[in-house]
């Protein structure tokens, strides 16, 4: 179990019994859409957010996409960590169907997988020191141009391509993209992996 000093919200009570197995710290729901009429829970969050920081870690889903957009856009980003779990077909056993999407949650992904999103979303793991990557230089928009990666007639391929490799959920928009490359990897990796795909 890794202690980490942010609190992490998730969607409902069953990916939190699942992250508490996990990880040490303090687990909040959202309760699905819930939080969109709750403003007492988005209170709590902006609160705990401000004293000790907030991951996000929700469903690979559209349903869960809009949760997380609706969470940054309600508290400052300097605030908000980012662990995204990979798009891994699947049905969770306490279900009789398949969601949707036939994605897995959170909760029905595998330990590793879990612990790895927390950790590349740049929490600050207690006993071990800071991994939030703020002291490192960061990939850039400009960065992502050279790389053939936004503005150039492959850059939708590439951008796919590359979210697959990594083990990132498709429907990362650009931008988003960028964070999660800045707190998963430092430049020089990112320049690298670029060369090994061959687009440098």
């Amino acid at each position: 179990m890794i202690r980490i000093r942010e609190a992490i919200v998730v969607e409902g009570k069953y990916d939190r019994i699942r992250l508490a197995s996990i990880v040490d710290t303090l687990i909040l729901e959202t309760r699905g859409f819930g939080i969109f009429n709750d403003r007492e829970l988005l209170q709590m969050l902006r609160m705990i957010a401000r004293e000790r920081g907030l991951i996000v870690l929700t469903d690979s889903d559209p349903a869960g996409f809009v949760i997380r957009n609706f969470i940054s856009g309600a508290i400052p980003p300097e605030q908000v960590k980012h662990g995204f779990i990979p798009a891994i077909e699947g049905k969770e056993p306490r279900k009789t169907s398949p969601s949707k999407e036939g994605l897995l949650g959170v909760e029905g992904i595998a330990n590793d997988i879990i612990e790895k999103a927390i950790k590349n979303s740049g929490a600050t793991i207690i006993g071990s020191g800071s991994l939030d990557g703020r002291d490192r230089e960061k990939i850039t928009r400009i960065d992502l141009y050279n790389a053939g990666l936004t503005g150039g007639e492959n850059s939708s391929l590439r951008r796919r391509q590359l979210m697959e490799f990594l083990g990132l959920p498709k429907l990362l928009s650009t931008s988003r993209l960028l964070e999660v490359l800045n707190t998963i990897m430092s430049k020089r990796v990112f320049e690298q992996t670029i060369k090994d795909f061959g687009w440098m």
